[in-house]
């Protein structure tokens, strides 16, 4: 059986890293057995989560996913056209290159956030080492947001370029129960995990609640919920809307285009 190494629950969600989340999602999709342990990324052979162990270890998880495609000969787009599986690569990447760098300061650079949350991932350490593990953390993280270029930009850009990509989810979605086709396909694992982590009650952030004005959105992630952990007690109040669907806020289509 495999076994899926990941980051395990918390913040609110059913798994804190959206790339666990989104390979847990893809093996289900898969509907291939597995167990899931808690594990620690320098466990890793990429030194990050998820990785898997099936008969040796694999990490990251775009090459998880290539790997239970060929071994177990399955076709997570299948039924996709060649414009569909494209659209889908370029909103996996939108999501992984782009906006998924842009949720991250909520999680780490907003001092209430931190302290509730990965603060206690050094808990069981010595007391004494406790703040140092805490500030080296959060040193990795804004050195790695510097490289990206997120933290060269002020709080309010950073938000607007992540509204941005929430607009382009939003249209891209639309009234559609799911993001390319009338089932989840493989773009919708990581765009689940990543919203789901930024819509998640809590955290309190100005791109949380952003993302949470989005009433097919938030339908989108409370429907993706349901399916593939249907025992989590997901508490983001969806809005009325049965299907998703919904007007965009703010930002237009149009406007984007300037």
């Amino acid at each position: 059986m495999i076994t899926l190494f990941a980051g395990g629950a918390g913040f609110g969600l059913p798994e804190i890293s959206p790339y666990c989340t989104k390979t847990e999602v893809h093996l289900q999709m898969a509907g291939l057995p597995y167990r899931k342990k808690d594990a620690n990324p320098d466990e890793s052979p990429k030194g990050q989560l998820p990785f898997i162990d099936d008969g040796g270890l694999i990490a990251d998880s775009h090459f998880i996913r290539e790997h239970i495609e060929i071994k177990y000969k399955i076709d997570l787009d299948a039924g996709l056209s060649p414009l569909e599986r494209a659209q889908s690569w370029a909103i996996e990447r939108m999501i992984e290159n782009h906006f998924g760098w842009a949720t991250v300061p909520a999680r780490y650079l907003i001092k209430e956030n931190f302290e509730k949350g990965p603060a206690h991932w050094f808990d069981d350490a010595p007391e004494a080492m406790r703040p140092a593990l805490r500030e080296d953390l959060l040193d990795e993280i804004k050195r790695r947001l510097w490289s990206v270029g997120l933290t060269r930009l002020s709080e309010s850009e950073v938000v607007d370029l992540g509204v941005r990509s929430l607009v382009a989810l939003a249209a891209i979605l639309g009234d559609k129960p799911y993001l390319v086709a009338d089932r989840p396909t493989s773009v919708d694992g990581i765009t689940f995990g990543v919203l789901a982590g930024v819509m998640t009650p809590f955290f309190d952030s100005p791109l949380g609640r952003e993302a949470n004005s989005f009433p097919n959105l938030v339908a989108y992630v409370a429907r993706m919920m349901r399916q593939f952990y249907p025992d989590h007690p997901w508490t983001v109040a969806t809005p009325d809307v049965a299907t998703g669907g919904g007007s965009l806020p703010r930002l237009s289509v149009a406007a984007m285009a300037k």
